[in-house]
């Protein structure tokens, strides 16, 4: 969530923030008057209170019609404070529940617009001719059908729709990925966690995941636990309601965890393969820093996340997301999109969100500064969403006999593999 302060001083740029999201800029307005309704309130009650404490010590000197004055004034009170408090209560509340639907302030370098709004930053390596190389490429799926390593219709048998098996090299090819991600994030600097695929309402509704993608999320009723979509959600959860030191800073954690996206919104987007499935695996980066820091963290991450797909010899884009189609705690987001063959054109494969102070405030993490305690803030990066980056290394490096070249970064992972070759039907 957002300063209050902030939106008292600068309400103007919590409403443009608002509208560059394409979300309801009324909502500041709302907000602004139940925030004075709840220091009113709050006003009121202590004022309340203090007339009680001193008419109690009145009472025990006063004698006659004075006392009983004061006593009919004190039952008064007693009424007036049980409504003050009421009203605190419920200015409060209104409060909570206005601010927890307002986005995080879009950065003033974002690109205003929606999906189709980004601006390209910078470009990385180059397409394949395949023309020139005197055949067709095949797409993923049936790459990964000739090696043996993709099986959606069984995957469609036991669990629906976009769901998929990975067989033999198509599992060795996930760990291979899972080891040289954690590998990387480790020589970095980071963490390496396993972290829990299910998590308490508080931990996904402190990382903004039950507003604008509530859709998305996997919810069990009889438990009242949610799947995570990410381990952004347990990284960013990990210390909540703690106070930590500022020499402790940056603190960078590498999550390895199984994803689940109801994908509710997708209908009819990307369903052949594997692009766009409900459960996936995922190495993400998690990043707690001080406030004045975080642009720089920012970088940092992009940085890695190039550094990974360069590994993986892929050629793609980096672009600055728009503010509508930024999520709820991004104040600014990269993605890397890597170029898909059969698609034409390149897609999402890692990205990377400034959150600022958005889920530090939601989730009670702060940091302690020269005696001073304040809200830190967090940053998330994917390094390694398997599927997606299977698909892109497929397409990517296959070879006319349907053969794929590996990279050379994936061979140790892979018994030295150069080449995963189709397999005998």
């Amino acid at each position: 969530m957002i300063d209050l302060r902030l939106l008292r001083e600068d309400p103007d740029r919590v409403r443009a923030s608002q509208r560059a999201r394409g979300e309801d800029v009324a909502l500041v307005d709302s907000l602004l008057s139940a925030d004075e309704r709840r220091r009113a309130s709050g006003v009121r009650f202590d004022e309340l209170r203090a007339e009680q404490k001193g008419l109690g010590k009145l009472i025990g000197k006063a004698t006659g019609d004075e006392k009983a004055e004061l006593l009919r004034r004190a039952e008064q009170l007693k009424t007036d404070v049980k409504a003050a408090d009421a009203e605190r209560d419920a200015a409060d509340a209104e409060t909570q529940e206005l601010l927890q639907r307002l986005g995080n302030l879009v950065h003033p370098d974002v690109p205003v617009g929606g999906e189709e709004d980004f601006v390209t930053l910078e470009t990385h390596g180059t397409h394949r001719d395949f023309a020139a190389e005197g055949f067709e490429p095949r797409d993923h799926l049936e790459l990964g059908q000739l090696l043996g390593a993709i099986d959606v219709e069984r995957g469609a048998k036991v669990s629906g729709s976009r769901f998929y098996f990975l067989t033999g090299v198509g599992a060795l090819l996930e760990l291979a990925l899972v080891n040289a991600a954690i590998a990387q994030a480790t020589a970095a600097g980071f963490t390496p966690m396993l972290t829990p695929a299910l998590v308490r309402p508080q931990s996904m509704a402190g990382t903004g995941f039950l507003g604008q993608a509530a859709q998305d999320v996997y919810h069990l009723d009889k438990d009242d636990l949610y799947l995570v979509g990410t381990s952004e959600v347990p990284l960013a959860a990990y210390h909540m309601d703690e106070i930590l030191d500022a020499d402790r800073l940056p603190l960078r954690y590498a999550g390895f965890s199984p994803c689940f996206r109801r994908e509710a919104g997708s209908h009819g987007k990307d369903t052949r393969g594997i692009f766009r499935v409900h459960q996936f695996d995922k190495v993400e980066m998690f990043s707690y820093v001080l406030p004045e820091d975080s642009q720089a963290e920012h970088q940092r991450l992009l940085e890695w996340e190039k550094q990974w797909l360069t590994s993986l010899e892929l050629p793609f884009r980096v672009i600055d997301v728009a503010s509508a189609d930024l999520g709820s705690s991004a104040a600014r987001k990269y993605d890397c999109e890597a170029w898909i063959p059969t698609q034409g054109k390149y897609r999402e494969l890692t990205s990377t969100s400034d959150c600022t102070e958005f889920q530090s405030r939601r989730l009670s993490i702060r940091v302690r500064e020269d005696k001073k305690v304040r809200p830190l803030a967090t940053l998330n990066g994917t390094l390694c969403a398997v599927p997606r980056t299977i698909v892109a290394i497929l397409e990517n490096h296959q070879q006319a006999d349907g053969s794929v070249r590996v990279p050379e970064v994936l061979r140790p992972y892979l018994g030295g593999r150069e080449v995963l070759e189709p397999v005998a039907k």
